[in-house]
Order: C-alpha cells, then structure tokens, then sequence
C-alpha cells in the first residue's frame, strides 16, 4: 500500500510511505516554517512526487493529520488533502497529529511505558496527549487530546516541541525538546494500524479551541 500522509499542525510536511518500501519511506519534506503551510505545502508535494515518480493514480490512500493544531494551519493542510483525494478519487483517513510524535517515541530508546506527547499551542498553552507502551507495540492514546497550561498536565515523561518550551513545569525529555509532528511518522502509524486492521479517524480537525481571527461585526453608519 503506497500512502500520502500530510500535517500541517505544527510545521507542514508530507510523506509517501509504503509497505513495500525499506523502512516504509519512498519520500519526505518538512518546512521549519510554521506560517507559510498554504504557500509551500502544494509546491512541496508536487515536488516530492515528481522526484520519487509517483503520480496520483499510484497512490492508494491519503492520511492527514487532525490536530490539534493552530486553525490556520491546520486548515491549510486538511483542505489540501480533501482536495487531492476529490481529485484522485482515493480514500482519505485521518489520524491525531500527536500519534506521530507517540510513535517517534515508542521507536526510540529511551520510551517510557507511559508518556505525555505535548506541543505549543501559544497563548501560553500547550496541545497534548498522555500515551501507554507496551514492548512491540504501537502506542495507544489513552487520554485526550486536550488543550490547557503546562502546570496542569499529569506528572509523567514529556515529550515534543510544548515540553521543551515548558522544561520548567514539565518532565521533558531533552532529547525530544523540539520535536514536532511529522508526517512521515504519522503515515508509518497509519500504514501499521491499517495493517492490523485497526480503522482511522475521519478528516474532521481538531481545533479543540475557536481561532484567533475574528470576523469584524457590522460597520456603523456615520451621521
């Protein structure tokens, strides 16, 4: 199965990851930008295809991540990938974009049995998830996603982008400082749980809270 996985909930990235492929990768890129999602995005898959000779019709699915993340570039990643999967005429799955950073740690050394994956979320927030890990297994969520301070989260192992930001407040693990989502690892997570059989979640996003732009109320007239 040859799979075009897309998240744009932190930085933007896309990856085509397949079951036949060594170690389930054909191609990759990722921007460190976080606020150009709707400008590099689409140049950046057209690329990645082209250069791995890949053209839609190989593709058997696409999987995008849901957030949470911030609503502009979630957005940008989400409608990109209704978009090619309306044109293409594949299925699209989704599937929570913190699993991806879950399973970054569940393939390291140093994976706790039980962790918080955690990412900035501005306003002095943070996204995050609480996970459990059993040995060979994939990482199961177990609680969340949930948006809310560092001070607040439960007492375990953090990993991500938000627990590096917070080292203060939380049980960061050094080595995962900066991590962010990636969509290469949120397309190997998909490729393996369709492998055993497990379903996906929808395209609906996860904004888990209302968006910083605000929609100007009526202009009044002047006298």
């Amino acid at each position: 199965m040859l799979i075009l996985a897309i998240d744009t909930s932190a930085v933007a990235s896309a990856a085509l990851v397949s079951d036949d492929a060594p170690e389930g990768v054909v191609a990759c890129f990722s921007t460190e930008d976080k606020r150009s999602h709707a400008e590099v995005l689409a140049p950046g898959i057209h690329q990645m295809l082209a250069g791995a000779g890949v053209t839609g019709q190989d593709i058997d699915a696409l999987v995008v991540g849901v957030g949470p993340g911030p609503f502009t570039g979630l957005r940008s990643g989400i409608a990109t990938a209704r978009t090619l999967s309306f044109v293409w005429g594949k299925p699209l799955h989704g599937l929570i974009s913190l699993d991806a950073v879950a399973l970054e740690v569940a393939e390291s050394t140093s994976a706790a049995p039980e962790f918080l994956v955690v990412t900035d979320a501005r306003r002095k927030e943070v996204y995050w998830a609480r996970y459990s890990l059993a040995a060979g297994q994939l990482p199961v969520l177990e609680d969340g996603p949930h948006v809310g301070f560092a001070a607040d989260l439960p007492d375990l192992p953090a990993y991500g982008a938000g627990a590096g930001l917070y080292a203060d407040a939380l049980r960061a693990n050094p080595d995962f400082a900066g991590e962010q989502p990636d969509a290469l690892y949120l397309g190997q997570f998909a490729l393996a749980r369709l492998a055993a059989g497990n379903g996906l979640l929808d395209s609906t996003p996860l904004y888990l809270r209302e968006s910083d732009a605000q929609v100007p109320g009526p202009r009044k007239r002047a006298l």
